[in-house]
């Protein structure tokens, strides 16, 4: 019987996931509620076969696959990231599997969220009132009218662009790679540089999915054309921008704000520079952990892995190298 490890299943949903009843038929599922340590993995992964990646929490390594020499199939919820060093899966002859979400409602409406959050101050307000304070804090600033730009128009951007332009009425500006006006102008925006995108803007949102071509291409110089007046929100990844000049931009009062979603070290370090600011609003990578994403990705799971077990088959394979081996 195959053994099926669900990592990192913090809120506990795999647990009663209503998809993996029809895998405990089959298989012995093991659910970790917590990050395993290097010094119990071994012991953990004994016989496991077949493993759940949530997200990017646990990192695949050399020396994961090295403490899980049963392992055979890998299925990641979402695409692989950076987390998962695919040459040494391929090397251990495990095969990669990605399974969808929900289309990434979660992070278009945490966007929001934050943009907001940012605007009216929301975050000062409730420390204020919580501490006994009614305060006069700095006047708000509404949305309507005013300018966002969006870097990465893929389907979570285009999302974020429809809803800023037709519920908020803000004009947007939108830059990708790839981009057409065309294809600005059916999700209410305008095609625009990168750097008309940042020196434009009053909100910048990020939302570029990260690879090679993407690493660091909202640089310091981009960066620094940013108004003064501006808020920079990201809930991709930090690797797609600076952090040390976001830091030093807050630092300085050189922009308006930032919201964060996303670190270059997560959990973020108990020394960073970040936990001083006033002007930045943080929460600990949520943008995808949502009943409805959760939902979705049980879902898919499920069906990848009954899938192979029921007829040795790997949806949405990865690195096909891995089966040769």
């Amino acid at each position: 019987m195959s053994i099926i490890a669900v990592l990192d299943d913090w809120h506990r949903f795999f647990e009663t996931a209503r998809p993996f009843r029809a895998l405990r038929e089959r298989a012995e599922v093991r659910v970790f509620t917590r990050p395993l340590a290097d010094a119990e993995r071994r012991q953990a992964m004994e016989g496991v076969d077949i493993a759940v990646a949530l997200r990017e929490r646990t990192p695949f390594n050399t020396g994961f696959f090295a403490d899980a020499p049963a392992l055979k199939l890998i299925v990641q919820t979402g695409r692989p990231g950076p987390h998962l060093d695919m040459a040494a899966a391929t090397k251990a002859g495990v095969a990669v599997s990605s399974a969808s979400g929900s289309g990434g409602q979660s992070t278009v409406e945490l966007t929001f969220a934050l943009m907001l959050a940012l605007a009216r101050q929301i975050p000062q307000c409730d420390r204020a009132v919580r501490a006994g304070e009614w305060v006069v804090l700095p006047v708000g600033t509404v949305l309507h009218g005013r300018t966002l730009g969006i870097v990465g128009m893929g389907r979570l951007g285009t999302q974020v662009a429809k809803i800023a332009s037709g519920a908020f009425g803000m004009e947007v500006l939108a830059y990708s790679r790839t981009m057409t006006p065309e294809r600005a102008a059916a999700a209410g925006a305008r095609a625009a540089s990168l750097e008309t995108v940042m020196a434009l803007s009053d909100f910048v949102s990020i939302h570029l999915t990260l690879n090679e071509g993407t690493r660091g291409l909202v640089s310091p110089n981009k960066l620094r054309l940013m108004q003064s007046t501006a808020f920079l929100i990201n809930t991709a990844r930090a690797a797609v921008t600076d952090e040390a000049t976001i830091i030093d931009m807050l630092q300085q009062r050189r922009i308006a704000g930032a919201a964060l979603d996303v670190f270059d070290t997560e959990p973020l370090p108990a020394d960073s520079p970040l936990h001083k600011l006033d002007n930045v609003v943080m929460t600990p990578h949520i943008g995808w952990p949502a009943d409805a994403h959760y939902e979705a990705f049980s879902a898919s799971v499920a069906k990848n892995i009954l899938a192979y077990l029921d007829r040795g088959e790997v949806p949405n394979l990865e690195n096909p190298e891995a089966l040769k081996r």
